[in-house]
């Protein structure tokens, strides 16, 4: 018990201390602003005024952004309407990622179909280079005629995946068992759109279709309230408005676990946590037993 104790105290003391030099964290945030193009030359475009992005694949490249400034810890949401029609092959990819070898990383991926057949949504966490946590859901909308959010709330205690604000997913800071937790690293918002046939869509038996080409996902409503890293400081990070810093603390309530629940039930399509045959020697510590 006296430890339980120590490890909440020594972790809200510090969440604390980077509350305490924080500056302002970005919010309702304009392309041109929060990001740059990276990959892909003209496949990628800021428009109207930087309120919306586009990223195009085409059989010679796809295309790629990174936000401009680098969080640790936060909620990030963002608004997509994916790849229209037959995308099969294709792979839309939202993240946060952090650098090198040991680098952390926070997934949503969106895997393309045939038309008339759903997305996948790929989730995964890496922590210090180490990912295999995959779980993968069906939508209950279809994803290419509207603009949804998809949000990830990361925090000392969790790190949350939401769609249109409904839990979808939650990875616990269960360092307690020795299960490492993306806290150390400041992480970079990243999105590409590539094709990915060899393996995306059925496992790689159906194929891109180049005749349908150029493919587009649509990007809007970027919003960040989340804890700046920088560069000026090598332990601490610029912080967030009081008035915005819901995020820092949140977990579900009984409302939020009821609604997970109903997407794991009729929604889940793989979990790592439920793959005997990957781990014959027994699952990860983090997964329920």
């Amino acid at each position: 018990m006296a430890t339980s104790t120590s490890c909440r105290v020594s972790g809200i003391l510090l969440l604390s201390l980077l509350i305490s030099s924080f500056m302002a964290a970005s919010a309702g945030g304009n392309f041109y602003d929060d990001f740059e193009i990276t990959w892909g030359d003209q496949r990628a475009k800021m428009l109207n005024g930087g309120q919306l992005l586009t990223l195009s694949l085409d059989k010679a490249s796809g295309s790629g952004f990174q936000s401009k400034k680098e969080y640790r810890f936060g909620r990030i949401d963002m608004q997509l309407k994916l790849v229209s029609g037959n995308s099969a092959g294709t792979v839309t990819a939202y993240y946060l990622s952090s650098q090198g070898p040991t680098h952390d990383e926070i997934d949503f991926e969106f895997l393309g179909n045939v038309s008339g057949q759903p997305y996948i949504v790929h989730t995964n966490v890496f922590t210090q280079g180490k990912g295999n946590r995959e779980q993968q859901f069906y939508l209950w909308f279809d994803p290419t005629r509207n603009f949804h959010t998809y949000s990830i709330i990361w925090n000392l205690q969790n790190i949350i995946f939401l769609v249109d604000n409904i839990p979808i997913r939650v990875f616990k800071n269960e360092e307690s068992i020795g299960v490492p937790f993306p806290k150390k690293q400041a992480m970079r918002i990243y999105s590409s759109l590539w094709n990915a046939d060899d393996w995306a869509t059925q496992g790689g038996l159906v194929k891109t279709d180049w005749s349908k080409a150029p493919f587009t996902a649509f990007y809007r409503n970027f919003k960040a309230e989340a804890c700046v890293w920088s560069s000026s400081s090598s332990s601490t990070c610029s912080s967030i408005s009081s008035s915005s810093a819901a995020w820092q603390t949140q977990g579900l309530d009984a409302g939020g676990r009821r609604r997970l629940r109903w997407v794991q039930k009729y929604y889940m399509l793989y979990n790592y946590c439920s793959d005997l045959r990957r781990f014959p020697q027994g699952l990860p510590p983090e997964c329920p037993r």
